[in-house]
């Protein structure tokens, strides 16, 4: 059954002209009095008659949007008395008793600066808007509710959806914050890639923290259940080359770490430039982060999971290029076979491989299963290959490839030989013995004489008996694919030939 939404206002509907649009003289704000009491009391109604007592704070925000400027804000965002000053409990998630639930209300409705949606899962929800605009979601009629809502002297409407539900059709894969993701970020700070993290308590509102190899388990700890997490490289320790970098037009949020270690932001502009550089006298770092969100580039980014691991929360991080990679990755299974383009040969023999806008290595030692001379002999820059998976590095954001695990390997083939007799062509003497290539091909497969198995004048000096492309009959004693081994005799393949 589809929900039941009204819209509940004070605006009669018979106040509104040909386009919609209220003509009345009902003021937009509040009137922090009777009719905002009596928004809260058809909420409490509707809430009643759906037995709702406790609703779930979703996707909290301070100031900014969706803050309405019909009042101004005030201190505390119109929380104090409901959350501590460090808003402790105001997380995504977080559950309320109903008479908080209609303090948020009055809040939002006065427009100080905090809003949020209260659900009750797919039960019941409300959300206020623009103009004193409330919306309600039930999940049955609920008439007692409307009838009593009209009796305050407001006005429900229904309507097919709220217009503030989530959007939950955003493309893209949300990145949580997994053991796969502190581990990534515990590589990072080891490297010194990482520094510092911003937890984004609620949207709009941000907590930073410096981070180090034996402080990173401290700082999860801490951290706002669902927080929105951004990992930074680390600010820069000459603040006076920041502060004259800051552009002369237009906002920056500036960052800074102060002399006893803890980590601010700012949003400034030029106006504001020269109380900003008091404030931050005697900083030990800082940056100046764009506020275009295709203009800043963190490391990468997460949102915390419930502690049963499920990615409950419905805001998304910004993607950085390395989210994007951890996306592709989780499509990626070690035996998979996957198609990529070739893009570099490296010098050291390392063959990078582009799949899906990912690039991938496959090592030397993976190209073949039969010798080569380079990896240029095997495969080329701009030729489309097929390879598979041999592992996925999530911590290190790897993939390494196989080309020759998709081939069959010719010695395993060749192990049906034992016993057999062969001709082959020597290739190459050492002072143990010879090495003979036993398939008629240029990358043919080799196997070793001892000189004890080429005869006994060979014992220490092969050259006496054989020369590097001599034809050579050998028996094929052993054949042994893990150790990539072929052991031969011409001494007994002669003995076999004379029997």
């Amino acid at each position: 059954m589809p929900p039941f939404v009204h819209q509940i206002t004070k605006y009669d509907p018979a106040d509104r002209d040909e386009h919609g649009e209220y003509i009345g003289a009902e003021e937009t704000a509040s009137d922090h009095g009777a009719t905002e009491s009596a928004y809260l009391e058809a909420v409490a109604a509707f809430a009643a008659a759906s037995g709702i007592d406790r609703l779930a704070i979703r996707e909290p925000q301070i100031t900014g949007f969706p803050h309405f400027g019909l009042e101004p804000a005030v201190e505390g965002h119109g929380l104090l008395g409901l959350f501590p000053p460090d808003l402790t409990g105001f997380h995504d998630g977080a559950e309320v008793p109903l008479s908080t639930a209609l303090e948020l209300v009055r809040a939002m409705l006065r427009d100080h600066g905090a809003w949020c949606r209260l659900e009750a899962e797919d039960r019941f929800a409300v959300h206020v808007g623009w103009d004193q605009y409330v919306y309600v979601r039930t999940d049955r009629p609920c008439e007692s509710a409307l009838a009593r809502t009209r009796a305050l002297g407001l006005f429900p409407e229904r309507l097919e959806a709220s217009p503030y539900e989530p959007d939950l059709d955003e493309p893209g894969v949300q990145r949580p914050a997994d053991e796969d993701f502190w581990a990534r970020l515990h590589w990072s700070v080891l490297t010194g890639e990482a520094a510092v993290l911003e937890e984004g308590y609620v949207d709009n509102g941000s907590r930073w923290h410096r981070l180090t190899e034996t402080g990173l388990d401290a700082v999860r700890a801490r951290l706002t259940p669902r927080a929105m997490l951004t990992v930074w490289p680390d600010l820069s320790d000459d603040v006076a080359a920041v502060l004259a970098a800051l552009p002369h037009d237009g906002s920056v949020e500036f960052v800074w770490e102060d002399g006893d270690g803890v980590i601010t932001s700012t949003v400034a502009d030029e106006t504001d430039y020269a109380a900003l550089a008091a404030r931050v006298a005697g900083a030990r770092a800082a940056a100046a982060l764009p506020l275009a969100l295709d203009s800043r580039h963190p490391l990468f980014t997460a949102v915390l999971p419930d502690s049963d691991g499920v990615l409950r929360a419905r805001w998304r991080t910004e993607q950085t290029p390395s989210d994007r990679s951890w996306a592709f990755l989780k499509t990626l299974r070690p035996g998979q076979t996957v198609t990529g383009t070739v893009q570099e040969i490296a010098d050291f023999g390392g063959t990078f491989v582009d799949i899906g806008g990912f690039t991938a290595m496959i090592n030397i030692t993976e190209l073949s299963w039969r010798r080569f001379s380079h990896p240029s002999d095997v495969v080329s820059v701009g030729q489309e290959i097929s390879a598979e998976v041999l592992d996925v590095d999530m911590m290190r954001e790897r993939v390494s490839l196989s080309l020759k695990a998709l081939d069959t390997d010719p010695m395993e083939q060749f192990a049906g030989q034992v016993g057999h007799v062969v001709t082959g062509v020597v290739t190459k003497l050492v002072p143990f013995g010879a090495f003979v290539r036993v398939e008629d091909r240029e990358d043919g497969l080799e196997g070793l004489v001892h000189n004890a198995e080429l005869s006994e004048e060979a014992v220490s000096h092969p050259e006496d008996v054989v020369q590097v492309g001599d034809p050579l009959v050998v028996r094929v004693l052993d054949v042994d694919p893990a150790r990539r081994r072929i052991a031969l005799s011409h001494r007994q393949a002669i003995a076999h030939e004379g029997a």
